[in-house]
């Protein structure tokens, strides 16, 4: 079967956002990427947001003026819909969020947690200040945890943190986005969870997807969809997760993976 042919079966795509859909170099949406996502939809393929930010954050970037038709959130632990409306969630769980809780408080590691409406952090040092200028991120308000129901958790670390909060929790998953970036999930969760929930709900198979990434993040639902793609400048670990391997975002690698497998013109 010819890529054109297998491209053709795919009735969704789903999108990381940083360094897949935005560049961090320009700040922007290359054009390329704004056309074909248009002429994806234009063709009644589904297109879907698979990033680790929270909307508050999301609906601040440029992307956010594309429309998509859902979005899965915090690494597909929020489900919204085409109206940016949440319809299913998995929170981290309780007995998990007790150790967390007690970090947070301790004010060793900066942590932001982030609820369904919410996202707030226990104090910012020049990790995440660094970070967050580096990914065009925004760093929200100092707060104390309430017991509310958290479904993501980011905290700014070296390796060596990372590793040490790994082996400490056994409910979460940890994935990084950054040198210094993790995010804490509950265990099961992920992008690939997220797209499974979402093909469930619409009534997709497996074999109808394509995911497209970047990052550590993204290799799960890389691996998961019919066809998994990695962007030039993702990691080697990422790109041995695909099926292939575009150019960067900045060459527009996301258009040229959608006309590689015949999606777009």
């Amino acid at each position: 079967m010819t890529a054109i042919d297998q491209g053709r079966k795919i009735r969704a795509v789903f999108f990381d956002i940083d360094g897949t859909l935005l560049s961090h170099k320009t700040g922007e949406v290359p054009q390329s990427t704004v056309d074909a996502i248009g002429e994806l939809r234009r063709k009644g393929i589904m297109t879907i947001v698979a990033t680790g930010r929270h909307m508050s954050e999301y609906e601040g970037l440029p992307v956010a003026k594309i429309k998509f038709d859902g979005y899965l959130m915090l690494n597909g632990q929020l489900l919204h819909d085409s109206d940016h409306k949440v319809y299913a969630g998995t929170a981290i769980d309780a007995g998990e969020m007790e150790v967390l809780a007690h970090i947070f408080s301790a004010r060793k590691i900066p942590f932001i947690l982030i609820g369904e409406d919410q996202r707030y952090i226990n104090y910012v040092n020049d990790a995440v200040v660094k970070t967050q200028e580096q990914t065009k991120g925004t760093i929200p308000s100092i707060e104390e945890y309430k017991g509310e129901k958290v479904y993501q958790i980011c905290a700014f670390v070296p390796e060596n943190q990372k590793i040490l909060l790994d082996n400490l929790l056994d409910e979460c998953n940890i994935t990084s986005w950054h040198d210094m970036g993790i995010d804490i999930i509950p265990k099961g969760g992920g992008k690939a969870a997220g797209i499974r929930t979402f093909i469930e709900e619409n009534g997709l198979l497996r074999e109808e997807t394509m995911a497209i990434g970047d990052g550590e993040n993204d290799i799960g639902m890389i691996r998961f969809a019919g066809i998994g793609v990695a962007m030039g400048n993702a990691s080697e670990e990422v790109k041995n997760a695909a099926d292939y391997v575009t150019d960067t975002v900045d060459e527009d690698g996301l258009a040229n993976a959608l006309r590689h497998y015949g999606l777009i013109e």
